[in-house]
């Protein structure tokens, strides 16, 4: 074989190889398009959706950069156990349906406390039944449970806010207890937000709760005075005067 056709061969596989690697770039560019594409595809509301949140409202995202996960859609508003728990916020999405969102990071405004999310235990309450961080000055009481209806409340609730869903409230705040001591009101039929809580030893001490009852014939012995708490739970609070 003469140096010049050696040449003319090598040059002519070269060219083949070139072509080769046109044809295989060529194909992979036509059907790039027809494989599923997550940065192009339709997005929807829906659970496992990701959404970007901010001062002007929230919005879906592919999810390689979302901070929000969609958990569940449920009605407008949503109704007693529509989200779950852990939901941070909820977002109105039209045609009467709102998004459950989480956020992928720390804080967690649904975390119990800390004042965002779905009304649940461990949560702080105001007397009309608005939830408020509990590291906030204001709120009422905490919730035991979150329930449908205040019978349903477990045992040792203290107190309820709302008409429903209903918070049961436990110790903390101004939820009264046994044993507590309150200052003397305007009069007997009050509001429970006129029924100050205060130290016994403080000069402002009334009197001390004995017990907490629905009519006044079921206070317990030693009792001197009661009052009647419009809305409250338990609407009599059986009192012993600890001043005159």
């Amino acid at each position: 074989m003469t140096t010049g056709l050696r040449a003319a061969l090598s040059l002519a596989v070269a060219a083949f190889g070139v072509a080769g690697v046109v044809v295989l770039a060529g194909t992979a560019v036509r059907t790039g398009p027809t494989a599923p594409d997550a940065t192009r595809a339709p997005l929807h509301w829906e659970p496992g959706a990701c959404v970007n949140g901010s001062d002007a409202g929230y919005v879906l995202t592919p999810c390689n950069g979302g901070q929000y996960e969609v958990l569940a859609i449920a009605a407008d508003p949503p109704g007693h156990g529509g989200c779950p728990d852990d939901t941070d916020d909820v977002v109105r999405i039209g045609d009467g349906r709102t998004a459950c969102v989480r956020a992928y990071l720390d804080p967690h405004l649904g975390a119990p406390g800390a004042g965002g999310g779905m009304l649940r235990a461990g949560d702080c309450v105001t007397l009309d039944g608005r939830e408020r961080p509990c590291a906030q000055r204001g709120w009422y009481g905490r919730a035991l449970a979150i329930e449908t209806r205040a019978s349903a409340c477990p045992s040792g609730t203290l107190d309820t806010v709302g008409t429903g869903p209903v918070a049961c409230l436990g110790p903390g705040g101004q939820v009264l207890d046994r044993g507590m001591c309150v200052a003397r009101p305007a009069g007997d039929t009050v509001d429970r937000a006129a029924i100050t809580r205060v130290g016994c030893r403080s000069r402002g001490a009334w009197a001390r709760v004995t017990s907490f009852e629905t009519r006044p014939e079921s206070c317990p012995k030693g009792s001197q005075r009661y009052l009647r708490a419009r809305g409250a739970y338990r609407p009599v609070t059986c009192l012993r005067l600890v001043s005159k």
